[in-house]
């Protein structure tokens, strides 16, 4: 009779040991997805972020681009006046002598 409550005992304390592992990994493999799936939102979500300021920097990189060409196109031009000018007070200034 000893011996059979002690087997009782040992059998339920082994199968209330393996519940319980059990249930732990369980709970800790639901917690492990959980905080995965929390790191991968905020992964995706700072890559998207990323992803706009380089729309941003790109689209600003245009604009200065065409800031360039405008100030290119403006030089020239006053180049072109500075030679008209210059050959007319030069030519100016040399009559006048």
């Amino acid at each position: 009779m000893t011996i059979e409550v002690a087997l009782v005992i040992s059998i339920i304390s082994v199968v209330f040991g393996i519940w319980s592992g059990v249930t732990n990994i369980k709970r800790n493999e639901k917690n492990d997805t959980k905080a995965d799936a929390t790191e991968l939102t905020t992964v995706i979500v700072k890559l998207e972020n990323i992803g706009n300021d380089i729309s941003e920097i790109k689209n600003d990189m245009r604009n200065v681009k065409d800031d360039m060409k405008d100030l290119n196109v403006r030089l020239v031009k006053m180049e072109q006046q500075v030679k008209v000018l210059n050959k007319t007070v030069f030519k100016d200034g040399a009559s006048h002598e």
